[in-house]
């Protein structure tokens, strides 16, 4: 069984040799985290205590002033960090601020060298680096605004490339789906969300919380939450037959989602839906694959995503009528995938070319 590895979750057999398991962030209130890692009952509770550790804060007030403690305060505070983030976001910096608070929080703002940056990040892999270094950027950022500093210390650090570009979240291929759909029989949470993820190519953060509020004649309507703070377009998808299907088949519940947990709850998080949907790729045997960039990938939700794109590239679509399901923002992000079906047809085309050269050469 794959054994998930979170941050703040410690794990001690108690007298009666029970296995108990508590959220304790440095600074914080601990939580108890009831049933198994990965489980919606477990993730809930979670995400909750990740969402309130950091109104709990102990001796906020007590930081000393001009500290990197003191700034990290102040900036968690800020309209910087609280409204021009993205929840997600918020989550992924406030979880590195806090591992450079505990090692560097008593130091002072002013002291940090670019030098210091590089070291900070060397040792983690490409895209850990891209994450600190885009964190402590905005920390920093923030600080020459508030008079913490004249300068930004991370202005000419550059993150390491990697040896060979990633390929990203694996792409679900034909083979793939239909051995899933084979397994997941319509009327069941896990055929719907794979139809509800082809149908809409929706991220994973906005597919577990549409419901039957968002169906409006016939189309699915919401608003992208990644694109909330830029575009703030409003998607609407017409719902296709396979889809249709599988919401037919669903049982009546109080719910005002699609998509629910084994307790009949809409899911607590994205990150408890993508879990629980990584689940249902293993039991329909989805084995993982080792990648041309060298990792060992399984198949997730963001993988269907990348597969409805793919689908409409081959379907012909242009790349603004692929954004107008998929939500991207810029032409360049969905330029890959006709791109890619172009690729294909072209060596298609050129071996059949040859092909037939080959044949008049023969010929003759």
């Amino acid at each position: 069984m794959t054994r998930i590895k979170l941050d703040y979750v410690h794990e001690y057999c108690d007298r009666h040799g029970k296995l108990r398991r508590y959220f304790r962030r440095p600074g914080f209130k601990q939580v108890a985290l009831p049933g198994l890692p990965g489980s919606d009952e477990f993730m809930a509770v979670y995400q909750r205590a990740l969402d309130l550790a950091p109104r709990m804060e102990i001796g906020a007030d007590r930081t000393k002033p001009g500290t990197i403690d003191a700034l990290i305060v102040h900036y968690l505070k800020s309209n910087a960090f609280t409204k021009a983030l993205a929840p997600e976001t918020q989550r992924m910096r406030r979880n590195i601020l806090d591992r450079f608070r505990t090692k560097h929080g008593d130091k002072r703002v002013i002291t940090l060298e670019r030098r210091n940056v590089i070291k900070i990040i060397e040792g983690r892999g490409p895209h850990a680096q891209k994450n600190w270094l885009k964190t402590l950027r905005g920390l920093m950022l923030f600080a020459v605004a508030e008079n913490y500093r004249a300068d930004d210390p991370t202005a000419s650090v550059r993150t390491a490339r990697p040896a060979v570009k990633s390929i990203g979240h694996m792409t679900w291929g034909d083979e793939q789906i239909a051995v899933y759909r084979q397994k997941h029989q319509i009327g069941t949470v896990a055929r719907l969300a794979i139809e509800l993820l082809l149908n809409v190519a929706a991220r994973r953060g906005d597919a577990h919380k549409l419901g039957w509020q968002h169906i409006k004649k016939g189309k699915i309507c919401w608003r992208p939450s990644k694109t909330l703070r830029s575009t703030s377009k409003v998607l609407s998808i017409p719902i296709l037959a396979d889809l249709q299907r599988a919401l037919d088949a669903m049982p009546k519940n109080d719910s005002l989602t699609f998509l629910v947990n084994d307790y009949g709850k809409p899911f607590a998080s994205a990150a408890a839906f993508g879990n629980k949907f990584a689940d249902w790729s293993v039991v329909a045997g989805l084995e993982p694959v080792l990648c041309a960039d060298g990792r060992t990938r399984n198949f997730r939700a963001h993988g269907l995503r990348k597969a409805a794109c793919k689908a409409l590239a081959h379907a012909g679509c242009t790349a603004p009528q692929i954004m107008a399901v998929s939500g991207h923002s810029t032409l360049a992000q969905v330029q890959i995938y006709i791109d890619e079906f172009e690729h294909d047809r072209m060596a298609d085309a050129a071996m059949q070319k040859l092909e037939e050269a080959k044949k008049r050469t023969r010929g003759g």
